[in-house]
Formats: structure tokens, C-alpha cells, sequence
């Protein structure tokens, strides 16, 4: 029987991480040791590491969590499949159900409470999700940008594995979800530039700046991506998480122009200004891909930056205005017509502010910073 020690080391990666898991990855974007990005970010001192962990746990300024209960449009198994296709809905984060040619897909699952390695301390979901986990209806498949804690839940995709057809992901990640015992015939990986098609849909991976692990032994053991959706006239991008760079010109170029980008817009700080968006980085990136409707995502769920909860929100859509951008924010679980796109409300400004408890999230925070 194994250890306590034997359990919390694969819980945190490391022994995946001993064995080397992308050693059996041919890559451009594997140096022989870890994954990278194209333009290699300035590695972060000791120094500026703890001032960050200081902050996130015992700085936190008011605000960075919502006083009462965000709205949520609550789902069932019926009104998904009373839906017409071509239907999205946001669960939280960036969790997305898109209904597709009949079938369903699932963008980075989480329904866990926390986005931590732990049960009990970590990052708190503000909202449950509009759908139960045992409502979902089957699968057709799940994309995974990356495999972070709020993005890539352990207990989530194993609770679905068995109820999905096929698991699209970048190279390694799909190595981990075998690890925890899922189906490796269901599991297709890809670096960038690659996909796939599926009764109809086409599927490809493509360049974010991101990074990735789940502890600090297996920093940059598996590739981060965002993803490119088409579906006959409709093309959708999803970003996964990515600081703004000059790859999203050339996504738009080879494969846009976007009905609809699905981008970041939330944990970000300029303490780590390469690894997720400013407000203004989420226009232009939507710019660059010549999208026609920008839907932010990657807020509103969880408490991982500094910033109000809300201030992703109101920063995105003003600068959206300025510029003659039509943006989307739909509550959490309200359906979105990806062939026709609602502005949705202002839904954010009903919910107060209180101030934050210490320690309150801490973890991913502070790992982003590690390196």
C-alpha cells in the first residue's frame, strides 16, 4: 500500500516529473528538458517571488471577492438538449459547453470547489456551477488548453472520462490524464499547429505564451495551447491562459477571421505581465485575430490576483466600447448564440464588494511566479 508521502508526491506532480514525462515528445518547442515559449519570458528572481507570495497572502486589497451571490442561470439535462446547435454557456472560468452538430464539447472542466491541490485551503469557486456534475449529458469530447488547477480538474475529468469520447490536448498533458487511469485510446495530443477533424468539426491547437505544472518539480513538463473551433461558416478561438504576443496575428492570419473569441480577461497583474493579458492585451489580441465578437472569460469564479472581482469586467467592456468592438457577457450558465451573439448584461454591477479574508488564494499566485 503506498505511502501518505508515496500519495501527496503524484497528487503534486512529482513523480511524473522524475520520470521525465515529455522526454518522448518531439517537439520545436521542447528544448530537450521542458517545454517553452517562443519568445522566452525573463526568469523572476527570488526577491520578486516572495513579494508576490507576501502580497497574495496577507496583502490582499478589498474588493477581490464578491460581497453576495453572483446570478447563475441554473441548467438541466433538458434545456441543453432543447437547445439549438451552435449554443455555448459559460459554467465558470473557463469552463464552456458548446452544443455542436448534436454533440457536446468542454472546454478546461472544473467543477471542483476549490482550483487548488488541496480540499481545504486554495482558491474557493464564488458560484456553483449552472449544471450539476451528473447532468452533463455524454461528451463528444473535452479540449484542454493546459493542465493548471483551474483548468484541468483531477476529480472532474475522471468523474467524466468514462462518459466522453475523446479528450483533445497539447503534448503531456494527455501522458497525465493516462496516469490517473484514463483511457489512452481516448486521448489525442498535439503541439501547435496540429489538430484534428470530428464528424464535421475541426479542431487545431495552437501557440499561447502560458506556462504549466502542478507543483514546483514539473514546471513546463507538458505544452499549453489555445484552440481554434470551426464548424462549416463558424469559427470560434478559445485562449486557454496566455500573455498577449505577436502569435495571435498570425493565428488570425492562417486561420481567422473569428465569429467569436473565447479570451482571457481576469488574474492578471503586472507583477506577471507574460503569463496572462492586461484589459487592453484582451482588445488588441481580439483585434489581431480580426474577431467580430469578443466574449472575456477566465473571471468571475475564482479569486487568483490581485484586482476587484468585478474589474476584468468593467475594464473590458469600457475598452471594448472605445473601440467599436462588439462584446458578449452572458451570466454564468445564460445561453449564447455563437451564429448570433447577444451583448448581455451588465450583471457584475448588482454584486457588492467586501473586503478580502488573508490568506484567502495563495497558491496559484504564487507558482506563476515560480521559475
Amino acid at each position: 500500500m503506498p505511502s501518505i508521502i508515496d500519495s501527496a508526491r503524484r497528487t503534486l506532480g512529482f513523480a511524473a516529473a522524475q520520470r521525465g514525462r515529455v522526454l518522448s515528445h518531439t517537439s520545436p518547442q521542447h528544448d530537450g528538458e521542458r517545454f517553452r515559449n517562443a519568445r522566452p519570458h525573463p526568469v523572476e528572481g527570488l526577491g520578486k517571488t516572495l513579494r508576490i507570495a507576501w502580497n497574495v497572502l496577507f496583502n490582499k486589497p478589498r474588493g477581490t471577492v464578491p460581497a453576495g451571490a453572483l446570478p447563475v442561470d441554473t441548467l438541466t439535462r433538458e434545456d441543453l438538449d432543447a437547445a439549438p446547435d451552435r449554443s455555448l454557456y459559460r459554467l465558470g472560468h473557463s469552463t464552456m459547453l458548446l452544443k455542436l452538430r448534436g454533440q457536446y464539447w468542454l472546454t478546461d472542466p472544473v467543477f471542483g470547489e476549490r482550483a487548488s491541490p488541496f480540499r481545504r485551503i486554495g482558491p474557493k469557486r464564488f458560484h456553483a456551477p449552472p449544471i450539476a456534475l451528473d447532468a452533463l449529458p455524454p461528451l463528444h469530447g473535452i479540449l484542454l488548453s493546459h493542465d493548471h488547477y483551474d483548468h484541468l480538474d483531477r476529480e472532474t475529468v475522471l468523474a467524466l472520462a468514462e462518459t466522453t469520447g475523446v479528450f483533445l490536448v497539447p503534448l503531456g498533458v494527455g501522458d497525465r490524464l493516462i496516469e490517473w487511469g484514463i483511457d489512452a485510446a481516448k486521448i489525442r495530443q498535439f503541439d501547435w499547429w496540429q489538430g484534428t477533424a470530428i464528424d464535421g468539426l475541426e479542431f487545431t491547437a495552437t501557440p499561447a505564451q502560458h506556462f504549466s505544472g502542478r507543483s514546483m518539480f514539473d514546471r513546463n513538463s507538458t505544452l499549453w495551447a489555445s484552440w481554434v473551433i470551426v464548424d462549416d461558416d463558424l469559427r470560434v478561438f478559445f485562449s486557454g491562459d496566455t500573455g498577449y504576443f505577436d502569435g495571435f496575428k498570425t493565428i488570425g492570419e492562417r486561420l481567422g477571421p473569428f465569429d467569436v473569441t473565447l479570451l482571457e480577461t481576469g488574474a492578471y497583474d503586472a507583477l506577471w505581465p507574460y503569463v496572462h493579458m492586461q484589459p487592453d492585451e484582451t482588445v488588441q489580441a481580439h483585434i489581431d485575430l480580426r474577431g467580430e465578437w469578443l466574449l472575456p472569460v477566465h473571471n468571475g469564479t475564482f479569486d487568483l490576483a490581485m484586482h476587484h472581482w468585478h474589474e476584468p469586467f468593467e475594464r473590458v467592456t469600457s475598452l471594448s466600447a472605445a473601440r467599436g468592438i462588439a462584446i458578449s457577457t452572458p451570466r454564468m450558465g445564460e445561453r449564447l448564440d455563437l451564429a448570433a451573439p447577444h451583448r448581455g448584461e451588465r450583471w457584475w454591477r448588482s454584486v457588492a464588494e467586501i473586503a478580502h479574508a488573508p490568506r484567502r488564494a495563495g497558491w496559484k499566485s504564487i507558482c506563476r511566479s515560480v521559475g
